[in-house]
């Protein structure tokens, strides 16, 4: 039998009309140039005196953000190459794994294809640069285990581990003037959670008006809300009820409903059956034995006035992350039902009183059920400058909750990537193949890193990173990185630049 000939046109005739198909060189270099435009647009954001981006929203309202996070840019902007899509990936997976280290993983997977793209015109396999690239990775993570140091048996010396990596990761942010003060908070509330990584229990609370110095840490939590007229302001041992419930759910509120009443009379008595309802919901609640009810939704005049005549705390309209904290702090449990107050539980906190942040009444919780509740108070000039420092100060948290927790740091400045380069050549010089090329283009990749500190802060990045490479040469024990404050290389040891070994190995894998 003969075989059946496919048609020239086969590959077409199966796509839907209007697609493009690449092949071969077109689809690779498509690729390479999608992923490195992402990688560059990125890379001026790095380091200490990396600069900010202001990201301007198309849709209504044409909201306005300015900020140098890796990840807030990439999640902000609209890609369509499959290649710069996975770039975006690996920096959101990086922001959810640790926090921190979103726009070194985007330049360093784009230096590496860079580095791909060279290989390739030299009719390597790509096989050969995946080969290759994988056991590079091992050599520096092994490394990077290697020249990390441990203090998690000593408080102290941890806590100094704390303080260094937090005013590290906040010196490249808006937070950097004050990086002292807003380390120390930070880590204040990090060493509450006792190891945990969990920062449900941290909460940061933006309000406007005073300077950034003015920020400060607050044990116990506190709620953006008003206390009811006439309602006690000061609660003590008090029993929570956390509600998510609608207190109007029996009036006639159907769109387009109709009642016909023959009299004013009848009116009347709908509104008192109403009425009767919403009286039979609030002595429910009231039944729990809760000194304060907080609801989600509206509580309404009535309702209001029968919890203050029984003396209870009542606080309406309280917005939906808020109350899952609460719940969470005080060990209580948000409910929508008071059938049965056996099943329903109550969070407990010693003292609940109101208190000023500038010109604003907010409800403060303290003594709560959960002791590693803390509130961090964030002050500002205007809405983008607190937005920032949220995002700062949301990273440095995430990077100590993470190093409390493997408590291995390193060396900052790019002294890392420089010795990890430094022990990929030397083992890419006892490999006979190819392959041995790749690990050296890994390494070129690694230093690419300190290079583009030196480049952001304006230095001479060539002399600065040589000096790193002749010192580890000389002594690979040497802890010279880019010090960006005196416009040279450094000691990171001296300087106290430290990072956390969590985000770095994360970063290599990614």
């Amino acid at each position: 039998m003969g075989q059946v000939g496919v048609p020239s046109n086969f590959t077409q005739s199966v796509l839907q009309q209007g697609a493009v198909e690449e092949k071969g060189e077109n689809a690779r270099l498509s690729a390479f140039v999608g992923a490195m435009a992402i990688a560059d647009l990125v890379k001026t954001t790095l380091g200490p005196k990396g600069m900010d981006k202001i990201l301007q929203s198309v849709s209504q309202g044409e909201q306005v953000t300015v900020t140098n996070d890796g990840a807030t840019i990439l999640k902000s902007i609209y890609v369509d190459n499959p290649a710069a899509k996975v770039l975006v990936d690996i920096s959101k997976v990086q922001d959810d794994e640790v926090g921190d280290g979103t726009t070194s993983v985007v330049v360093m997977a784009g230096e590496l294809l860079r580095e791909a793209e060279q290989l390739m015109q030299q009719k390597i396999h790509p096989m050969v640069i995946i080969a290759g690239f994988r056991e590079a990775a091992d050599i520096a993570r092994a490394c990077l285990e290697a020249i990390s140091f441990d203090n998690g048996a000593d408080k102290d010396a941890l806590r100094n581990d704390l303080l260094n990596i937090a005013k590290t990761t906040l010196s490249s942010k808006i937070l950097t003037g004050d990086k002292d003060h807003f380390a120390e908070l930070a880590v204040d509330a990090v060493l509450r959670l006792k190891g945990s990584t969990d920062l449900q229990a941290i909460q940061i609370l933006k309000k406007p008006g005073g300077t950034i110095r003015d920020s400060f840490l607050d044990e116990g939590f506190i709620l953006d809300k008003r206390i009811g007229v006439g309602q006690p302001k000061r609660v003590e041992n008090a029993k929570i009820l956390v509600a998510n419930t609608s207190m109007d759910s029996d009036k006639v509120k159907i769109y387009g409903a109709r009642v016909k009443a023959d009299s004013l009379a009848k009116v009347a008595e709908i509104e008192l059956a109403e009425k009767d309802k919403m009286k039979q919901k609030c002595e429910a609640i009231i039944g729990h034995g809760a000194d304060i009810f907080i609801n989600r939704q509206l509580i309404y005049n009535y309702p209001e006035e029968l919890f203050a005549d029984a003396g209870v705390m009542a606080i309406e309209h309280a917005d939906f992350d808020g109350i899952e904290r609460l719940a969470l702090v005080t060990g209580g449990e948000i409910v929508s039902t008071f059938e049965d107050p056996g099943n329903v539980k109550l969070g407990h906190c010693d003292l609940v009183e109101e208190m000023m942040i500038g010109d604003d009444t907010l409800i403060h919780f303290s003594g709560c059920s959960m002791g590693e509740a803390c509130t961090v108070v964030l002050r500002g000039a205007s809405k983008h400058v607190l937005d920032e420092a949220e995002r700062s100060l949301h990273d440095a948290l995430c990077v100590l909750s993470q190093t409390a927790a493997d408590t291995r740091v390193i060396y900052g400045g790019g002294w890392a990537e420089v010795a990890a380069s430094a022990e990929i050549d030397r083992a890419a010089a006892l490999v006979g193949s190819k392959k041995s090329l790749c690990m050296s283009a890994y390494a070129r990749a690694l230093r690419r890193i300190p290079e583009i500190i030196a480049d952001n802060a304006g230095l001479d990045f060539a002399e600065i990173v040589s000096q790193m490479r002749a010192a580890n040469a000389a002594d690979p024990s040497s802890t010279m990185g880019v010090d960006v404050v005196s416009g040279s290389a450094g000691d990171m040891r001296q300087r106290g630049i430290y990072e956390s070994f969590k985000v770095k190995s994360t970063a290599l894998a990614s």
